[in-house]
């Protein structure tokens, strides 16, 4: 849990809800692991201590919320299907905790191939130094997940992070500080890259997982997802496209020749991303790139030299 004042229980009472909270999420179809991982977030139990449930002699532990306010959410986790990392306020994402809270997308797993795809890239280029010196940029970087895994990748680089919402910026700037990353980031509110104005044909490299999810898929997703996370991070309008399409037409005059443009889009999409950036004309090395459960995933490109 972050900024949260600590609360006194008993080993007892946190086994006794456990238990509870257990039974219930085996009755409303919700990951039993949820509640360990839970506890390890806000009760900083270890998997061994809940596994051999040691801490049930404790007479007392601090807790980062009241047994009543845990329970409060718990029943919201299983009535109204609110996702486990806002209740714990963090998720793990590669080898960060990150702050999340209901004004941000949750960071996936698979989008952690993103920085190393950027870094295979950069690496195997001819301007190997240059890409990996230069500045890079996190467009939509809600809790700012890819700006911190770039400039945890690219230790030389400036990391750029925009995004249009300020409570999204906030949690970014935050992540950044308890991350050690805050002196080499930069952060802007606004659409894309409008903010970067000033910047043009200096970004070594742009990477951004945009909302790609058509207008009318939204509805139809989880409840954990359509009912919780941000609508302005899924939907891509009526095909899905309306970002990516707009990141591909206007990239090209903010990156330096041989740039590095590279984006996460939703299954079924890659032939229409290829299309499109062949159809601009300002790319080459044009790839498409599978996730680890095979689905076409992310797409990169370099700037004509």
């Amino acid at each position: 849990m972050t900024n949260q004042q600590l609360n006194v229980v008993s080993g007892l009472q946190l086994w006794q809800w456990r238990t509870k909270a257990t039974q219930a999420a085996i009755a409303h179809n919700v990951p039993v692991v949820e509640v360990d991982w839970l506890l390890q977030e806000i009760a900083g139990l270890d998997r061994l201590a809940l596994r051999l449930e040691s801490f049930k002699g404790w007479s007392e532990m601090a807790i980062g919320l009241s047994l009543e306010e845990l329970e409060q959410l718990w029943q919201r986790r299983l009535c109204d299907r609110l996702p486990v990392q806002y209740i714990a306020g963090v998720t793990p994402w590669r080898k960060f905790k990150l702050a999340v809270s209901s004004g941000v997308l949750i960071p996936r797993p698979e989008t952690e191939y993103l920085i190393d795809l950027a870094v295979a890239a950069a690496t195997n280029s001819e301007k190997a130094l240059q890409l990996q010196q230069g500045h890079w940029v996190d467009l939509g970087t809600g809790s700012g997940a890819i700006a911190l895994g770039l400039a945890d990748a690219f230790s030389e680089a400036t990391i750029h992070a925009v995004d249009c919402s300020f409570e999204a910026l906030a949690i970014a700037k935050e992540n950044a500080h308890n991350l050690g990353f805050v002196d080499r980031m930069r952060f802007y509110q606004g659409r894309w890259w409008e903010p970067l104005n000033l910047l043009k044909g200096q970004f070594s490299g742009m990477v951004s997982n945009p909302p790609y999810i058509p207008s009318d898929i939204v509805p139809t997703l989880q409840p954990e997802v359509v009912n919780h996370e941000p609508h302005l991070a899924l939907d891509g309008g009526a095909d899905g496209l309306d970002a990516i399409r707009h990141l591909i037409e206007v990239a090209p005059s903010y990156l330096k020749p041989g740039g590095i443009w590279l984006i996460e889009m939703m299954a079924g999409q890659a032939d229409a991303v290829t299309t499109l950036l062949h159809k601009q004309g300002s790319y080459e090395n044009i790839q498409i790139h599978s996730d680890l459960a095979g689905i076409e995933r992310f797409a990169i490109a370099q700037i004509q030299y």
